[in-house]
């Protein structure tokens, strides 16, 4: 049940997310055609983007997700949280062609930290792929190989992203009015 009021309006609608992603696709099997290709997506947000990314993919490739869990470490320090990863790969990356698939990239500070994490493991490469972009509020320097979109400091809802654990479902993106 979508609740009243929290929906805003369409940010992009499914056709220009799924064009998008399918460029997206394109241009990830130039760049890996006889790689060993792996990707690795974080949940939760990232599930329908991972799918639909993964398809558009015309290459044998992997899967695999982690799980992080974050929490405010100093409320006074903004940014400052502690980042766990509550979900390990479940293969080993030792010499595979890591994609990290990320939903949205905000101050980077989640992201780099997972990307240190990763490269303790020895991929052959390791690079990032996001469906949605901030580069503007960007706290550590990392670089991002593929993005789907660059969006303003608006919250959304839909293609995965949600509210209160709600509307992940919604097959565009919305904005969200709380």
């Amino acid at each position: 049940m979508i609740q009243q009021g929290v929906i805003g309006p369409v940010y992009l609608d499914g056709k220009a997310i799924a064009a998008r992603v399918t460029e997206m696709g394109r241009e990830i099997t130039q760049d890996y055609e006889g790689g060993n290709l792996l990707l690795l997506s974080v949940l939760k947000g990232t599930v329908f983007f991972m799918a639909d990314l993964a398809r558009a993919v015309s290459l044998p490739l992997e899967m695999d997700y982690v799980a992080i869990s974050s929490y405010q470490q100093d409320h006074d320090v903004p940014g400052a949280s502690n980042i766990q990863i509550t979900k390990d790969a479940g293969m080993p990356l030792f010499d595979k062609d890591v994609l990290v698939v990320e939903d949205i990239i905000d101050t980077g500070l989640t992201l780099y930290y997972i990307l240190r994490f990763l490269a303790a493991k020895q991929p052959r490469s390791l690079e990032v792929c996001t469906l949605l972009d901030r580069p503007y509020r960007r706290l550590v320097d990392l670089d991002v190989r593929y993005r789907g979109f660059t969006v303003p400091d608006t919250y959304f809802v839909g293609y995965g992203f949600d509210y209160r654990q709600l509307h992940r479902n919604l097959p565009h993106l919305a904005e969200l009015n709380v």
